[in-house]
């Protein structure tokens, strides 16, 4: 099932910022509302955000999205590709574009990269969103674990099973543009070089725990409510929240009816009537 949801007309022009060990990408639409920086997950682009960024825009709010280390435009070759690294990046675009008080939102692998920015520069941040975000997740069984280390190798070995990854991670209503938009993942993970960064992304650390004791900010959780990641979301969410409310000033959930792991492509309107309560209270 597909829906006929667009982009912007008018996309932000692509722009670059230098930091230690390499280049990041980045947009911003330079509007005059409060600002929201979105990060895509592993392997992805900050392209995931097409849908959603033109309806926070049109609700009047500076959009910035931001590539991460070895995909989209962002230079291939780093160190270290941990949400603890990509936070630095973040930070430091936070610094180059003189962001205060900006709402910080992570999809996936970047939920602990935005909790590990807020804890560390609080002036930085008004609010965070953990969009079907693997922080605060419990440690894997057996099985899964041997699942997860099987699907690592085989996207390094085998690009085009990320390809199928994602077809099943939109569950219900695929973007009309899926189809290209995944073709370009997959032809990504392909491109010469890149092979050190998915490594560095799929032997990682994506659910670090114990890191949201130090956030003191709102929170937002955002869950697909058929995200195929999580055996159960909903308690997922709830244990993000439970975690967090223990020392942010308060911190809620919302699920995505039907959404899987990317509701902000697959569910764009509903994931902005989500958002945007949210957005106007941490204002």
């Amino acid at each position: 099932m597909s829906t006929g949801s667009s982009t912007d007309a008018l996309t932000p022009r692509t722009q670059y910022l230098d930091v230690p060990g390499g280049t990041v990408a980045f947009d911003d639409t330079r509007g005059s509302g409060r600002p929201v920086v979105l990060l895509p997950g592993m392997l992805d682009s900050r392209t995931v955000y097409r849908h959603l960024r033109p309806l926070l825009t049109a609700a009047g709010h500076r959009v910035i999205t931001m590539d991460l280390r070895g995909f989209g435009d962002s230079s291939i070759a780093w160190d270290d590709y941990s949400p603890a690294a990509l936070a630095t990046d973040l930070l430091a675009l936070l610094d180059h574009l003189d962001l205060d008080r900006a709402t910080l939102v992570g999809n996936s692998y970047t939920g602990a990269t935005v909790v590990r920015a807020a804890a560390t520069a609080p002036h930085r941040a008004a609010g965070i969103v953990l969009v079907d975000a693997f922080i605060e997740v419990p440690p894997p069984g057996a099985v899964q674990r041997v699942l997860t280390k099987l699907l690592g190798s085989l996207v390094l070995n085998l690009p085009s099973t990320w390809g199928t990854y994602l077809n099943h991670a939109y569950p219900t209503r695929k973007p009309a543009d899926f189809a290209a938009y995944r073709a370009r993942m997959v032809t990504a993970l392909r491109t010469p070089g890149r092979r050190q960064a998915t490594r560095g992304y799929v032997t990682g650390d994506s659910s670090p725990l114990g890191w949201t004791q130090d956030v003191r900010c709102p929170a937002l959780v955002l869950m697909g409510t058929k995200d195929p990641d999580f055996p159960k979301p909903e308690l997922v969410a709830d244990r993000q929240v439970a975690a967090l409310t223990a020392s942010a000033p308060r911190a809620r959930r919302v699920m995505i009816d039907g959404a899987g792991h990317y509701p902000m492509a697959e569910f764009p309107q509903a994931t902005a009537d989500a958002l945007l309560p949210f957005l106007g209270e941490v204002a």
